[in-house]
């Protein structure tokens, strides 16, 4: 495998860790939790999955052919509540088919690409990058946003949250774990992806 298979093997890979993360911070909440915002200067879990999704489908439609900050996005309108009269678990339903949509687009065109083609010029508001730099630019921006996700969701549920990571004062089991077992080449999500499901 070349450095550029490996590439975009790892960046599949990690991408689909932190929308697992993000799918089971959700999944620890009420439905109506999703549409809470704390005050005015802070954006609820249902926002930052809007803004997600609007940038997902700007950037990964026509990656490589097209300036990845699409004329038909409307960045402004990702970051306005949800004021929608319908039930809650309906709202909840089409919040996460928003989800899944900006997903599906990113790992259908990240699926298609190939090695040679991380060397390419493409253009994010007229700014040159390589077509690995552009990937590399969403691996910082998403886990960035599903990390507030994940922070958001544990304030929102409180005691009752189950850790997606290394619970609290269990770091020395998990260690012990790890150098028990034979040294290996493997990529980190592969047991943290087993964990999550």
């Amino acid at each position: 495998m070349t450095v550029s298979e490996d590439f975009l093997r790892s960046a599949n890979r990690q991408f689909l860790y932190y929308k697992t993360l993000g799918e089971k911070a959700m999944a620890q909440l009420e439905a109506e939790q999703l549409f809470i915002s704390l005050n005015e200067d802070t954006n609820s879990i249902a926002v930052i999955v809007k803004h997600l999704h609007g940038n997902m489908m700007s950037r990964w439609t026509d990656f490589l052919t097209t300036d990845g900050e699409k004329e038909w996005r409307n960045r402004d309108g990702e970051f306005e509540e949800d004021t929608s009269k319908f039930d809650v678990t309906e709202r909840k339903a089409e919040l996460l088919k928003t989800w899944n949509d900006g997903w599906d687009c990113l790992f259908t065109t990240l699926n298609s690409l190939k090695p040679e083609d991380l060397s390419r010029i493409i253009y994010i508001r007229n700014e040159g990058h390589t077509a690995l730099e552009a990937i590399n630019r969403q691996l910082a921006h998403y886990p960035y946003h599903i990390g507030q996700i994940v922070f958001y969701a544990k304030l929102l549920k409180k005691s009752d949250w189950e850790s997606l990571s290394i619970p609290k004062n269990k770091s020395k089991e998990y260690n012990d774990d790890k150098f028990s077992q034979d040294k290996s080449r493997k990529h980190f999500t592969d047991e943290e992806l087993k964990k999550l499901k």
